[in-house]
């Protein structure tokens, strides 16, 4: 019974420090901000998606999501 109890608190505790190294450290932001960690590095690729997502959507901003404006994700 000792054993089990022992194991659980083990795993317990393994469970709850995977936990604490969630989020960016403000000394990881600037390496982060680097133009090469962007998503689209190109402005005018950027640009081209924001237009096409305006055109179909009629609202702009927000591109940090999918799906369409006709509900089907």
């Amino acid at each position: 019974m000792t054993k089990v109890m022992l194991i659980s608190a083990l795993m317990s505790s393994m469970l709850l420090a995977g936990c604490s190294g969630l989020g960016v450290k403000p000394w990881e932001r600037g390496v982060l901000a680097k133009e090469e960690m962007q998503l689209i590095s190109d402005a005018v690729e950027a640009g081209l998606d924001d237009h096409i997502y305006f055109s179909k959507e009629a609202t702009s901003g927000g591109r940090g999501f999918g799906g369409g404006g006709c509900g089907c994700n």
